[in-house]
């Protein structure tokens, strides 16, 4: 088993679910198993024009060759649209494979760890999120790059549940708790209220 980091972005269509479903894609694979999934970040196109882009890194164990995985990513890419018009053109979809174990690949067509990867935020900071200790083969530890990528714009996004229920409770309880707020302010009042006539 190999335990690998893929990073994950889009910024064409409903990115959010997009990458959302792509991390179920490769749940699925009965030769991947997901370890750990970053938060969803927001982040500005380097190098491109466009909109944002939303970012995360997912680590992964798996039994698959590299070539196997590469060959994986291009067609989950596929699945969802990709296209490869021009460099760093927007895109629907984008995988990378970022580590694969202590590996060290230099092909036409694979490079690994990825070549850039210690230059983009949107890759080490999600990617120290996960693992804050991980050192990069060749390169030292993830999170001593992060100063050197500090002005690149990387924001946080909040979870966004969309389950009605969860919504319905969570009212439930905010109506719950206003109520007993308001309950103890207007005891508080009374309490504190001299009787009409008399003295405090």
């Amino acid at each position: 088993m190999t335990v690998a980091y893929l990073g994950l972005g889009a910024n064409l269509g409903d990115a959010r679910q997009t990458l959302k479903d792509a991390v179920v894609c490769l749940a699925q694979q009965h030769t991947i198993t997901v370890l750990a999934k970053s938060s969803l970040y927001r982040t500005a196109p380097i190098d491109a024009g466009g909109d944002d882009y939303l970012n995360l890194v997912v680590k992964l164990e798996t039994t698959m060759p590299v070539r196997h995985l590469l060959a994986l990513c291009h067609k989950i890419e596929h699945q969802f649209g990709r296209e490869r018009p021009f460099r760093n053109a927007p895109r629907t979809l984008d995988l990378d494979i970022l580590l694969y174990g202590e590996h060290a690949i230099d092909e036409p067509d694979l490079i690994v760890p990825h070549p850039r990867m210690t230059e983009r935020a949107f890759v080490l900071v999600p990617l120290v999120e996960i693992e804050p200790t991980l050192i990069i083969p060749q390169r030292g530890r993830a999170d001593s790059f992060l100063a050197a990528v500090a002005d690149q714009r990387i924001e946080k996004m909040k979870s966004a549940c969309q389950c009605p229920m969860m919504n319905a409770a969570n009212s439930a309880a905010n109506s719950a708790t206003d109520a007993a707020t308001s309950s103890t302010k207007s005891g508080d009042n009374e309490a504190g209220r001299a009787p009409k006539g008399g003295s405090r």
